[in-house]
């Protein structure tokens, strides 16, 4: 007969069952909205870009030297230098006589010195400089280097509001932000990029550098956003956001500090927008008007506007 006592013990050192422990009850209400949006807008977005590059990394043609984007970082390169030494009168001048039109820089001297539209016809280099490096440079190179059309590179208008609650959203972030700035004597000194003089009205010339001013915005969107950005995320993924956002950290060198880390995120968060809807029209948007509300605070600082 088996020993009643062995059998005791044996039962006592059997280990315990595991707890089978309850599922997690999902998220309800406002908080299960929030994670159901943030996927939808924010995380799909960019799994889909990823999913694409994944998609090239694993091609044959991933493993040949990728001129696509060494043709992109060097034309950035170049456009970048281009428009730091030849955004300035001075820089016009030097540009025109090194290509040996010196007929040109005379007349442009002329109108620089023009008492009455002169301080206008300075700033003429700089949105050159924008419209040049910004647009006509890239959109050469997607069509004659890239054989591809401009209207991928961001500029097609299908699908163009898509997202456009969140530009809302973001202006309604950065306007306090601006209102803040704008009382900082820096901030005074840097806007607006025309400046009037005491006596002078703000019609024609403030009002012509205006919509030059704003229209450079969309060259910087296409060039950033557009250009760079979507020439390089099939090898880089979302990475491309942070490879596009140096160089647009790096031309707000010249303003206040507090801008240029602010264009850091701005930079990003663009990045993200222009990657999720194919399109830099809303981000140009985005950009003029942040653009008007900095001018028209500066001139209100100066107890002046635009009539």
């Amino acid at each position: 007969m088996p020993d009643p006592s062995s059998s005791s013990t044996d039962i006592q050192t059997k280990p315990p069952l595991p707890r089978i422990q309850p599922e997690p009850e999902p998220p309800r209400g406002l908080v299960a909205r929030f994670l159901a949006l943030w996927d939808r807008e924010i995380v799909q977005p960019l799994r889909d870009v990823e999913n694409e590059s994944r998609a090239f990394l694993a091609s044959p043609e991933s493993r040949r030297v990728d001129m696509k984007v060494i043709v992109t970082l060097v034309t950035v390169c170049v456009i970048v230098t281009l428009q730091f030494y030849i955004d300035s009168p001075q820089g016009l001048i030097w540009a025109l006589r090194g290509l040996g039109l010196e007929t040109l820089a005379q007349r442009y001297l002329h109108l620089w010195s023009d008492p009455e539209h002169g301080k206008l016809w300075q700033l003429v280099p700089f949105f050159l400089m924008q419209m040049l490096g910004g647009f006509v440079l890239p959109a050469l190179v997607i069509r004659l280097v890239f054989r591809e059309r401009v209207a991928d590179y961001g500029t097609k208008l299908h699908g163009v509001l898509s997202g456009w609650w969140i530009y809302v959203t973001m202006i309604a972030v950065v306007t306090p932000f601006v209102i803040r700035a704008s009382y900082h004597p820096s901030f005074q000194a840097t806007y607006p990029y025309y400046r009037l003089a005491s006596d002078e009205p703000t019609w024609p010339n403030m009002h012509l550098w205006e919509i030059a001013y704003l229209l450079q915005f969309f060259f910087i969107e296409f060039f950033l956003r557009g250009f760079m950005l979507h020439a390089t995320k099939h090898r880089f993924g979302c990475y491309s956001i942070f490879v596009m956002t140096v160089p647009y950290c790096m031309i707000h060198f010249h303003k206040p500090m507090a801008e240029t880390f602010g264009a850091i995120i701005a930079g990003i968060a663009l990045g993200f927008m222009s990657l999720k809807t194919r399109s830099i029209w809303l981000g140009t948007g985005l950009h003029i008007t942040v653009a008007v509300m900095m001018d028209s605070l500066a001139l209100w600082h100066e107890g002046r506007w635009w009539w």
